[in-house]
């Protein structure tokens, strides 16, 4: 899977800011944004302002609330000069996504709590194109990015949005700024990062929409694993993701999660739902290790933290598995998460912990 992060921030900054340059000796003060109560000026500076806060974020390895901090331009900054800001802090939230290790987190509050160096560096992106388009409404320009980085965008930042073949509407679409055909208009909206949840000596990261067509396709999703990964069930749950997103029924924290062992960073299997719960409460865990990876313990800490996380959620009454008769390793491990053998399904035993 090909990296997503520096370059595709550098791309997004120097698209809005080759724009926004012919009419730099325009009035912005005094024009609204769009849609937006801010002028063409002010929205300008949100963006300077957004692009070295997740630089800082990153940077500072922030992990329980934003580094208290913010640029103020030079009195007398005319809008070339503004540019110039925004200019400066892409490249300095580019340079902090390369060399932030991929493993690291770092606090943002929506909707849990911490993003990776691909949620900060899709951030910015997001940050740049839509209040580009802001400003470009406001001013009257024409102003269309890139498709592919629109598309990549939306699997990454809006996982919960079914695609279409138009990337730019659609994402206009789901954040307020436009019409779909056969879609009721957004009136809120906010993006989502990855769900991580610790479990001991592993994380379970999320895996988004583009990482799932990648593994379901043969690729590493973009994590680097362990010899013999990722196994086959993986890529079979990852297929079942991309499907439920083209879909339009994906709920990202009912997916799937790589498992990544926190010493090394590298992945050793893939754990998660089937689905979300339906309307009994009942949802579907299934779960496979790399072989290199096996014997470590590392599935029964994986699952208890997975069902841990998921019996606090108020629609989970049951969590079930299925095991093949023959495969008393995944049993053992079952039990050890509290799992009971409650009869077969079809050729399987069937798993339940309730409550």
């Amino acid at each position: 899977m090909r990296a997503w992060g520096g370059e595709q921030v550098e791309a997004a900054v120097a698209g809005a800011v080759a724009l926004l340059r012919t009419a730099t000796d325009r009035d912005w003060d005094g024009v609204a944004a769009g849609r937006l109560e801010w002028s063409c000026r002010r929205t300008a500076e949100h963006i300077a302002s957004d692009l070295i806060a997740y630089a800082g974020q990153l940077a500072g390895r922030a992990q329980s609330a934003y580094v208290p901090f913010d640029i103020t331009l030079d009195e007398g900054t005319g809008n070339a000069g503004v540019l110039d800001v925004i200019e400066a802090t892409g490249t300095l939230l580019a340079a902090a996504v390369r060399t932030t290790p991929r493993q690291v987190r770092a606090f943002h509050p929506y909707p849990f709590r911490s993003a990776d160096r691909e949620g900060f560096a899709a951030m910015g992106v997001a940050e740049v194109l839509l209040h580009t388009h802001d400003i470009a409404q406001g001013l009257r320009l024409p102003y269309e990015p890139p498709a592919e980085l629109c598309e990549d965008l939306l699997t990454r930042l809006f996982p919960h949005v079914q695609p279409c073949a138009a990337p730019w509407p659609t994402l206009l679409w789901a954040t307020g700024r436009g019409e779909l055909p056969g879609r009721a208009p957004v009136t809120g909206w906010k993006w989502t990062n990855p769900l991580a949840i610790p479990a001991g000596r592993l994380t379970l990261e999320g895996v988004t929409p583009a990482a799932a067509r990648d593994l379901s396709a043969g690729g590493d999703g973009g994590f680097p694993w362990v010899e013999g990964g990722p196994c086959q069930g993986t890529r079979e749950a990852a297929g079942m993701v991309a499907k439920a997103y083209e879909a339009g029924l994906h709920r990202p924290e009912w997916g799937m999660f790589v498992l990544v062992r926190r010493e090394d960073g590298r992945a050793v299997g893939g754990m998660g739902f089937h689905g979300p719960p339906d309307e009994e409460g009942r949802a579907e865990i299934g779960y496979d290790l790399a072989v290199t990876a096996r014997g470590n313990g590392h599935a029964t800490e994986a699952l208890r933290a997975l069902t841990a996380w998921a019996r606090a959620r108020d629609e989970v009454r049951t969590l079930f598995a299925t095991v093949e008769p023959d495969n008393l390793p995944s049993q053992r491990v079952l039990g050890r998460a509290g799992f009971t053998r409650v009869g077969t399904d079809g050729e399987l035993l069937a798993y339940e912990l309730r409550g």
